[in-house]
């Protein structure tokens, strides 16, 4: 009885694990329309990769990469919570609360914003000079960033 609930226990765990794999497809037809529309409004780049992260079977997060290196993390609704870009590029106005692009402009003239990532507090950003600051919801200056 006892070897029948450890072969029992072994195939349940191969099957989660199977259910956890995380999956890769070329083209953005596998991206919820939300994230397709996200990407066709604000980005020239055709998508590389997309990275479907599953979690117990379940899709947590996207991750794509466009032909130009730009990566762009959606969560499972197609709602972005991440992009990043080359330092030869930046992240589209699109992203960027009005407060922050102005923080920005008037607080490091001629710095891109390479990066922005979307918290629950705020966002994080990231400059093409290395900088990296937290601002608020509202998009207001909090600190800077290690």
């Amino acid at each position: 009885m006892k070897k029948i609930w450890i072969l029992f226990a072994a195939v349940a765990m191969m099957a989660a694990a199977a259910c956890a794999r995380d999956t890769y497809a070329h083209d953005a037809s596998v991206l919820p329309k939300a994230a397709q529309t996200v990407i066709a409004n604000n980005f020239k780049s055709k998508v590389s990769v997309v990275k479907i992260d599953k979690d117990f079977g379940r899709v947590s997060e996207y991750e794509v990469i466009l032909s130009d290196g730009t990566e762009i993390s959606f969560d499972r609704d197609g709602n972005w919570d991440n992009v990043e870009t080359s330092n030869t590029s930046s992240v589209p106005k699109a992203f960027i609360p009005q407060g922050i692009r102005d923080f920005v402009s008037k607080n490091h003239s001629g710095a891109r914003i390479v990066g922005i990532d979307k918290e629950r507090s705020g966002y994080d950003v990231e400059l093409s000079n290395g900088i990296e600051m937290k601002f608020n919801k509202a998009g207001q200056f909090l600190r800077y960033d290690d």
